[in-house]
């Protein structure tokens, strides 16, 4: 599922339940989530730590 898809399909599910000022709180979201998965992230999660 794309993030657009997942947009689509949450903002469709907030309107039919009556939850239209979720609209910007989720198109924040799906923004937020393109720019990590665009980010060139340095490291792994599971990586060792450099203190």
């Amino acid at each position: 599922m794309t993030i657009q898809d997942w947009l689509k399909q949450s903002i469709a599910d907030a309107e039919r339940r009556g939850r239209p000022e979720l609209k910007p709180l989720l198109e924040g979201l799906a923004q937020s989530t393109q720019a990590l998965r665009a980010a060139a992230l340095g490291g792994r999660a599971d990586g060792p730590t450099h203190d």
